[in-house]
């Protein structure tokens, strides 16, 4: 069975040594497989659901594979996977325009006044849809992909690369995954969940200062 090896860094054809399937209340069934790296013997735990597709299983042991929810729009899960193919792949700098492009999505689905993400970042603070920190992290990635975009000496490298998505997955998560579990959670005790009743932090244009 296909699956992607964390020590080889490579997918390998994995020998399963067990497996075991089960619905709880879901209602696609799920199936566990315990599997071995023919290359290195590294143990391998992982899953996948019973859709109907061929897909290869996700690794859930070790190094679990960051799972994109579904909670986020299409059009800025399409960029995150490409950047995470592109990490795999060892192109650093790809990776980073890519997590960028997915940042900019973000300002396109909340429709943001300027086209350019420095701009945008900075309104979506200003409209409290991220807070300062959120802010910075989203400034961080942008000033990479500026750089990672245009011809320059710049190199990303593979750990700056993996803290940039990082920081990109802890966004979405934020913006489109907690909030929404916090705006359900609010109006099940009949409470307002409008951002505005809120109090918002002042912005911050440290690394938000760029036109693009």
């Amino acid at each position: 069975m296909i699956v992607e090896c964390p020590r080889c860094e490579a997918k390998v054809d994995a020998k399963v040594v067990g497996e075991h399937a089960c619905s709880d209340d879901d209602p696609i069934d799920f199936t566990c497989y315990l599997m071995e790296c023919p290359n290195c013997h590294t143990t391998l735990l992982a899953g996948r659901y019973d859709t109907g597709d061929d897909d290869p299983p996700t690794r859930l042991w070790p190094k679990p594979e960051v799972y994109i929810s579904l909670e986020i729009p299409e059009i800025i899960r399409n960029s995150m996977e490409e950047a995470r193919v592109c990490f795999k792949a060892a192109a650093y700098n790809a990776s980073t325009v890519m997590a960028g492009r997915a940042l900019e999505g973000i300002c396109r689905h909340f429709g943001t006044k300027k086209t350019y993400l420095g701009p945008g970042i900075r309104e979506l603070h200003e409209r409290g849809l991220i807070d300062s920190r959120l802010a910075r992290w989203a400034g961080a990635l942008q000033q990479a992909r500026n750089l990672s975009a245009h011809a320059s000496g710049e190199r990303v490298s593979k750990q700056d690369a993996a803290d940039l998505l990082a920081f990109l997955n802890a966004i979405c998560e934020y913006v489109f995954v907690l909030t929404k579990k916090f705006e359900d959670y609010m109006r099940r005790r009949g409470q307002s969940t409008d951002v505005a009743s809120t109090s918002s932090p002042q912005p911050a244009d440290q690394g938000m200062d760029g036109e693009e």
